[in-house]
């Protein structure tokens, strides 16, 4: 058991069956660590040690290694940055529009379909202490938090506005680069102008 409890050390936390097996691991050794509790099935093929459970970033790293086009997004994305004080229950996902939703056990996802021209835009890849995640940045999110208002709420947007401006002290010329690309500058500087006193 040691050498597969390696092997997951060795890969952040996590397998993919396909891969164990290349590796000489039998499927009934897999079956017996899942009934022990010592790891756990994020998807079907794809698998976790018990003990990353519970932590946020955990959650993403989760997504991005069993969605392979997912990128995070809106309101996980702003938790990420803490530019929210909104806690979502569940990760928000960026695919792209014509991408297939992928079936996920764990964590709850929700699926945004993005289009191409506003999918691409802005992503970051971070590596975490639990391995790596695909997120948009800061700027990006706050507009697409706006592009999204009326399903996700104007308040949302507005308090990540307002924590986007004390995070960067009131400094928008990167932020106006995001709005003009996701044609967000009609709807947002009028909140700018306001918040800002300019």
């Amino acid at each position: 058991m040691s050498k597969i409890l390696d092997f997951f050390k060795n890969h952040y936390g996590y397998a993919r069956m396909k891969d164990l097996k290349a590796n000489g691991i039998h499927t009934r050794e897999i079956r017996k660590l899942l009934e022990e509790g010592t790891i756990e099935k994020v998807k079907p093929g794809l698998y976790r040690l018990s003990t990353l459970s519970g932590n946020k970033i955990v959650s993403l790293v989760d997504v991005c290694h069993a969605i392979p086009k997912g990128v995070i997004c809106l309101l996980s994305a702003l938790d990420y940055y803490d530019l929210t004080t909104f806690s979502p229950w569940e990760v928000h996902v960026a695919i792209p529009h014509d991408h297939k939703k992928n079936t996920i056990e764990y964590p709850p996802v929700r699926f945004f379909h993005f289009r191409e021209n506003t999918y691409s835009l802005g992503i970051e890849a971070i590596n975490t202490e639990f391995g790596p995640i695909r997120i948009y940045n800061r700027e990006k999110t706050v507009c697409d938090i706006f592009r999204f208002r009326n399903k996700l709420g104007e308040d949302l947007a507005i308090e990540a506005l307002k924590n986007y401006l004390i995070w960067s002290n009131g400094n928008t010329a990167r932020l106006r680069k995001y709005m003009k690309a996701t044609r967000m500058e009609k709807i947002m500087s009028p909140f700018i102008k306001g918040m800002v006193h300019t």
